[in-house]
């Protein structure tokens, strides 16, 4: 029997891709949206219902004959006094509406919990987990580290740094490690989330395969598009600083990469691992398999000055040898 799902955060970066995998899965899939008509003229393949997180009483009809609801809201980079209490308002009502309406279960992403104090939006997401967990419907949350995809802001800024910069500076925050894990298993993950055995609220780290230090990921990176550029290290460089020079050399949005990096002044490994296992899932992917696929899904979407920056990088930076490079093309 097919599971009816409601789909938040549907137009961002994980909706989108999710979306596509629970139809796949066969599942009938209703994505939430503010904008109704924006979303039906970019999406016309998907069924649309308008609904707003932060009005409860507009998602009635949302969730209305839903199994599972899933919850990929973030308000990240959103400063205006407050933010951060009003979004577990919004995970509380979310709950509360779910439950009046029947819903069966709830699925989060949320972010792994650093080994030091929290980023703000760090603490956000992890406790906008904890209200959706406390609240009456069960709810499986996942924590992600770093995701590996096309359309990521993390890859965005790893790749983009890998790409186009023959020396980089290395911050004494690069050492602090992280599980980057690749965008198929996240999502693997969570649509094997709808089938698992849920009695009651739980959490789960979903990391990848290896512990790695941001220096060791960019290194691997670079060398997956056949590259080894040359490292300095400069420990005074703060997070906050180093937000400035990726706002100039990747097109990540400044924001958003903003509130990223200054997430990294601690480990963020996982505690709870183990969901691999518990869901029947194959184990996650390596980082470099990761990579090569994420390259090849936004392959030809550079802009022409962003292929001439990256071809004149290529031209001064030192090659590394990749098995996967030249099958992707070298920028």
């Amino acid at each position: 029997m097919s599971q009816r799902v409601l789909l938040t955060g549907a137009t961002g970066f994980i909706g989108r891709n999710l979306g596509r995998v629970l139809e796949g899965a066969g599942s009938k899939v209703r994505c939430l949206t503010r904008s109704l008509e924006g979303a039906r003229a970019r999406w016309p393949e998907r069924s649309w219902v308008y609904g707003d997180i932060a009005v409860p009483g507009t998602l009635l009809t949302a969730l209305e004959g839903c199994d599972c609801a899933y919850y990929l809201v973030h308000a990240m980079g959103s400063h205006h006094p407050g933010w951060a209490e009003e979004e577990i308002r919004w995970a509380q009502g979310f709950a509360q509406a779910a439950q009046r309406l029947g819903v069966k279960r709830l699925i989060y992403l949320g972010g792994v919990a650093p080994q030091g104090p929290p980023s703000e939006h760090l603490l956000a997401r992890l406790n906008t987990g904890e209200a959706l967990r406390a609240g009456p419907v069960p709810c499986l949350e996942l924590r992600a580290g770093m995701i590996i995809g096309a359309g990521s802001t993390s890859w965005t800024i790893v790749r983009d740094l890998a790409a186009r910069l023959p020396a980089m500076v290395l911050p004494a925050w690069l050492a602090h490690r992280s599980a980057p894990v690749a965008l198929d298993d996240v999502l693997a993950a969570l649509q094997a989330g709808l089938h698992l055995e849920l009695p009651a609220s739980i959490w789960w780290d979903i990391p990848g395969p290896e512990a790695l230090s941001g220096t060791e990921i960019l290194l691997r990176v670079a060398a997956v598009l056949g590259r080894k550029p040359l490292l300095l290290k400069v420990p005074l460089v703060t997070p906050r600083l180093s937000s400035h020079w990726i706002r100039l050399v990747t097109r990540a949005d400044y924001t958003v990469a903003r509130e990223l990096v200054e997430g990294l002044t601690s480990d963020l490994i996982p505690t709870r691992p183990g969901f691999w296992e518990a869901a029947g899932l194959a184990p996650p992917m390596a980082l470099e398999v990761a990579a090569r696929r994420a390259l090849e899904a936004e392959a030809g979407t550079l802009s022409r000055a962003g292929r001439l920056a990256e071809g004149l990088a290529g031209w001064l930076t030192p090659r590394a040898r990749d098995n996967g490079a030249e099958e992707l093309g070298k920028p």
